[in-house]
């Protein structure tokens, strides 16, 4: 199973962007879209919740909430879910100048916690915003809420960079956080140094894989990361174990994120599901 943690569409109603983010999501099995922060959140969501919907097997949206400005409840989180389908909650705090353990983020936390939707914390990356925060892109501002709230699943998008120590330190000391290694191909050296972290940290099960798309597809970083230890030819660099690479690509990251269940919870449900049946049916011959 090869989940891509990490993707936008600019446009969820225009034809060429629906065409090219369904060109890229071939290559996995399943995906996350990522609203995006260019719009009253209410118009946002309900286009992702249009297009995702069409492909509800291949797709799970994450609808983007803004805690200055939209309802912070578990009544207006549900309209989310059960209206719109949606599967969890993408925030931009340093984009927005928010900073993530202000009290109506913390409200937000409590009311995702009790719906059981994730939420992934878009602060950082290389292309963060001449005018955003970047204090609030830091994670281990993250650690207040990972504390108060230990059950709730917490992602920090694009490895938390330039913040990648501070990632993985999260992701190693919470057990509910975790990491999206969204990578850019070309950066070699900031890929390298990023995956070496995270194993030499031994918290490369905490890892999701994702690709930023459109900034780059599933197929590019699948390919990079594959051949990780290429880059390393004629050199005593350290290397990472083909294995645990393979594991991030292949981690199952809707189980992990309680988004679906396992095959074998499935199973487990049905079998007891076809007990109860027989049972019932028992009773209503005696």
């Amino acid at each position: 199973m090869i989940v891509d943690c990490h993707t936008h569409i600019e446009n969820a109603s225009g034809e060429s962007a629906v065409v090219e983010h369904l060109a890229a999501v071939e290559t996995v099995n399943a995906c996350i879209v990522l609203a995006a922060a260019n719009g009253p959140s209410s118009e946002v969501n309900k286009k992702l919740s249009q297009y995702v919907n069409k492909y509800n097997e291949k797709m799970a949206g994450f609808a983007v909430v803004q805690p200055n400005e939209d309802k912070i409840s578990t009544s207006s989180l549900e309209t989310v879910t059960k209206k719109l389908g949606l599967k969890g909650i993408v925030l931009y705090c340093s984009d927005w100048g928010i900073h993530p353990t202000n009290s109506r983020n913390m409200r937000l936390y409590e009311a995702a916690l009790e719906l059981n939707l994730p939420v992934f914390f878009h602060n950082a990356g290389d292309d963060i915003k001449q005018d955003a925060v970047l204090d609030y892109a830091q994670p281990y501002l993250l650690d207040e809420v990972a504390r108060e709230f230990p059950s709730l699943k917490i992602i920090i998008g694009n490895m938390g960079i330039p913040f990648v120590e501070q990632t993985l330190l999260m992701v190693a000391k919470h057990k509910n956080v975790y990491a999206d290694l969204t990578i850019k191909p070309k950066n070699i050296w900031q890929t390298y140094n990023t995956v070496i972290a995270a194993y030499e940290y031994e918290v490369m099960d905490k890892l999701l894989f994702g690709s930023g798309f459109p900034t780059c597809t599933a197929g590019q970083c699948i390919e990079t990361l594959l051949g990780f230890n290429m880059l390393l030819a004629d050199t005593n660099l350290p290397s990472v174990p083909r294995g645990s690479i393979k594991n991030i690509i292949e981690r199952d990251t809707l189980v992990l994120l309680g988004i679906k269940e396992a095959d074998s919870d499935i199973q487990e449900k049905d079998t007891q599901e076809n007990k109860e049946q027989k049972s019932r049916k028992s009773k209503k011959k005696e």
